[in-house]
């Protein structure tokens, strides 16, 4: 009460705003500097055919989406891709053109400027009433009990996806082969949770064609917070899937800071929440918040023109709602009775008319809302209906647009109460339509976006049903002047915030607006710097404890080359670790997929550990080497593999890398268009040869079928050089860059600081932080550097005797390799590093 009072403070010195003045704030058509090319689940139309010709006709949409976007699409030369709503029994039939007589929007959208998606039924729905509906909806909406998750569901989403990417992506070509005016690249901007997946997608094949174009994402529900979004076991690949946008769009700035909140904590991204920032892959995606509005001017027209409807003496209260679960229905009857229970008074004075859309009838939990519904009405009415008056209109159907009108502008109270909602248009409608004198309240849920912007509205808590009663008591005795004030208020900044106003925002965000444009604020990350591992590391790591750094080479401390040799380390990367490898508290083992002296040879530093093969050969500082037992099978099998590969895929620029332990099929030179066919052949002649193939950087590993792999090899590297409980007296930093790394990032999590050196395709990882380059690795060593250079020497607690011990009690199948002068068999060493270290110390005692 307090806070309402004190906007009426504020406010009442303008209560007496002159409509005309409202009337009178300039709109202008908002052009793009670039094409743009729309993708939605549903086009801006509905395919019907005609019962009697059998021609396909259009039928047309309505929605602020779709009256804001069309007009630039089609002043653009643009494309709208999507689903025609009908699925056809011949694909290839032609898509109409518009009704001579057609005024919509999308009267001007000609056919060669839509790209229909056409799909197989069954896996539609699955994707749509499975998925979208199923599963996403109920839990963007934070009711995770309605959700369900089933993998069949998903994989269908995934696919649908696909198809969508792939006909933007010829959508772009289109664009590309017809002269365009514009000389921007073209902006593809995708819709709602619907198709979270395809972004990724169509940059990465925009990118393989070298098609330029700039990528968005908007979505019109809510974003929820990260204890419901990571119910979703897929919700990795969802985050990646809009980050392959550079700009993503929500409604109001919680649904951002959600959406960032997801992205650090889920992916290990580095965000930057002030500006709205987030990195992933060596890209800046811009998070905006866009609320969207609607054509403010046409509801005042429609408002204007309508005739009334509403023949009754009593105040109506009036809700306006898709039968859909988020909306609050029950809960708003349950509430309107309480008001007749608590105030009596307003007995035979008011009526609920409540207007319920038809939605998803096909559906057990729709079909039973419905139900409820019904009995509710039926209850309430039979309790309080008199012989002249009913409490509750109940009208379930659609509503005409000029009907609806009057029904908001002749209501005297308006009750927006969803339980939850990305925005809800019915509000701004509502505020539209007030074009009487005096004007209605406004109703708004907290939970609804439209509560967040709508601030001179009564707030009313939908789950509180005495407290929602108190608030609807409120609306029915406003005084008069009260009622003016808040309407004003409410209608200015809706006329001035509406669905035109929306789409020069995101043009504005795109940096697309032709006409001159405010500063659009901060549009790209800074370089990470040392300072940006303090909050992660320094906890972790704290100021006694050793650390073992285990790292990757290719793609983690060398940038990825054409060919391996050409992956040298950078010479400031080098310096780094050997200025490491002499910090007493420091251990450095390099664990890579070439073969260890290879990678030896690579990183040239003493005195550290090398491990090659993915772990199946390692060499100790002290020159002793461990070597995993191959098959004999096998070894014969090496050959006869690498000569079947030479023969049918090496070609087009694909090679194989002979590692000795295991085998290396290379294609990053080959082709795009003939990449799947060279590894499929690929992965068959490794697996029929009885080898395992694995994929890597645009390559294929063929590895003998042993249980070992960089996991396998990490713990077992620890435990040679930390001793039996070593989890208890070290930390550990991984780092690594692909699916290989996966296997020692899972076995050490929760006992060790990951990073995954990763790209923005999507990449699913068992890391708990992401990096985008070999530069932000070099820029965490020179973190370690100093924090380890700012610790006062200590006592090594690690001895010569101790990591024997620990060798010798290692149960393995193992074999040890040692060098030809060495006469006998003896356990590898203690890296001399350390050891020579513990006996300085004077910890020493053997």
């Amino acid at each position: 009460m307090r806070e309402s009072l004190s906007v009426i403070g504020r406010v009442s010195e303008h209560s007496k705003i002159n409509m005309s003045e409202l009337n009178s704030v300039s709109r202008s058509a908002c052009n793009s500097k670039a094409s743009m090319i729309v993708v939605s689940n549903r086009l801006p139309f509905v395919l019907k055919r005609n019962e009697k010709t059998g021609v396909l006709e259009r039928k047309a949409s309505a929605g602020g989406l779709v009256t804001a976007v069309a007009p630039v699409v089609i002043r653009g030369n643009g494309i709208w891709v999507g689903w025609p709503g009908i699925h056809l029994d011949n694909p290839s039939e032609s898509i109409p053109e518009s009704d001579p007589n057609d005024k919509t929007p999308t009267a001007g959208l000609r056919s060669s400027k839509i790209v229909a998606i056409h799909a197989e039924p069954k896996l539609f729905d699955s994707y749509y009433n499975g998925c979208c509906n199923g599963t996403f909806w109920p839990l963007f909406h934070s009711m995770p009990d309605r959700a369900t998750f089933i993998a069949d569901h998903w994989r269908a989403y995934i696919k649908i996806n696909e198809e969508f990417a792939e006909k933007t992506v010829h959508a772009l070509k289109l664009l590309k082969e017809t002269k365009q005016k514009n000389t921007s690249p073209p902006i593809v901007w995708v819709h709602d949770y619907q198709l979270m997946l395809a972004a990724n997608w169509i940059r990465q094949r925009a990118e393989e064609d070298e098609l330029r174009c700039k990528l968005a994402f908007f979505l019109h529900i809510p974003f929820p917070p990260w204890d419901i979004f990571r119910l979703f076991p897929w919700s990795d690949e969802v985050l990646q899937g809009i980050l392959g946008c550079d700009m993503v769009g929500f409604h109001i700035t919680d649904y951002c800071l959600n959406f960032i909140d997801c992205c650090q904590r889920n992916l290990g991204c580095r965000v930057d929440r002030k500006n709205l920032l987030v990195e992933l892959g060596g890209r800046t995606i811009c998070v905006r918040p866009l609320p969207i509005g609607v054509p403010f001017d046409r509801f005042v027209t429609l408002a204007q023109n309508a005739k009334p409807v509403l023949s009754t003496s009593q105040k109506v209260i009036l809700g306006v709602d898709r039968l859909d679960y988020t909306k609050g229905l029950v809960h708003r009857l349950k509430a309107f009775e309480r008001l007749l229970l608590k105030h009596p008074e307003h007995i035979e004075k008011v009526v609920l008319l409540q207007i319920s859309v038809p939605s998803r009838t096909d559906v057990k939990e729709y079909q039973d809302l419905k139900e409820e519904m019904d009995q509710l009405v039926g209850r309430i009415n039979g309790r309080f209906t008199t012989p002249n008056w009913s409490p509750i209109r109940y009208i379930y159907g659609c509503v005409g647009q000029d009907e609806l009108a009057a029904f908001y502008r002749d209501a005297a109270v308006a009750l927006v109460t969803p339980l939850r909602d990305g925005m809800n248009l019915v509000a701004k409608e509502f505020v539209a339509c007030q074009i009487n004198t005096p004007p209605g309240v406004l109703i708004v849920s907290p939970f609804a976006g439209a509560g967040e912007m709508m601030h001179e509205a009564l707030i009313c808590n939908p789950y509180e049903l005495d407290d929602a009663a108190e608030v609807i008591h409120r609306a029915l005795i406003m005084p008069e002047d009260e009622r003016t004030v808040r309407m004003n208020h409410l209608r200015r900044r809706e006329q001035m915030n509406d669905v035109d106003s929306w789409m020069k925002s995101f043009l504005k965000a795109m940096d697309s607006l032709e006409e001159e444009a405010d500063d659009i604020g901060a549009t790209s990350m800074q370089p990470v710097t040392i300072d940006d591992f303090d909050e992660y590391l320094s906890k972790y790591i704290g100021y006694t404890q050793k650390l073992a750094l285990l790292l990757d080479y290719d793609g983690t401390l060398a940038p990825i080359a054409p060919h391996p040799d050409l992956a040298t380390l950078p010479l400031e990367t080098k310096h780094t670790l050997q200025r490491l490898s002499n910090m007493s508290d420091v251990y450095i083992a390099i664990i890579s997929g070439r073969n260890v002296n290879n990678v030896k040879e690579m990183v040239g530093i003493e005195g550290i550990t090398y491990a090659g093969s993915h772990g199946l050969e390692i060499l100790h500082p002290d020159g002793s080497k461990f070597v995993h037992p191959m098959p004999m099978e096998l070894q014969d099998k090496v050959v006869d593999l690498l000569k079947a590969l030479q023969e049918q895929v090496c070609k087009d620029g694909a090679w194989v890398e002979n590692k000795g332990a295991l085998l290396t099929f290379h294609f990053r030179e080959t082709p795009v268009a003939k990449r799947a066919a060279l590894a499929e052949t690929a992965r068959r002649l490794i697996t029929s040869a009885g080898f395992t193939p694995a994929p890597a950087h645009c390559a294929i590993e063929a590895r003998p079928p042993v249980q070992w792999n960089k996991g396998r090899a990490s713990i077992y590297i620890l435990r040679t050089a930390f001793g039996l409980d070593w989890s208890e007296r070290i930390r550990i930093i991984y780092a690594g860059d692909d699916d290989t790394d996966e296997d020692a990032m899972l076995a050490l999590k929760g006992m060790a600081a990951t990073f995954r050196i990763a790209s923005s395709n999507i990449i699913k990882t068992s890391a708990e932080r992401r990096l985008s380059s070999p530069d932000s690795v070099l820029a965490m060593l020179k973190w370690v550097e100093r924090h380890f250079s700012r610790r006062k020497p200590r006592a090594n607690s690690l001895t010569y005797k101790s990591a024997r011990l620990a060798r010798d009690t290692l149960q393995m199948h193992v074999s040890y390799q040692l060098p030809a002068r060495s006469p006998r068999h003896t356990p590898p060493r203690t890296p001399d590093k350390i050891s020579d270290k513990s006996n300085s110390s004077g910890s020493e005692s053997s």
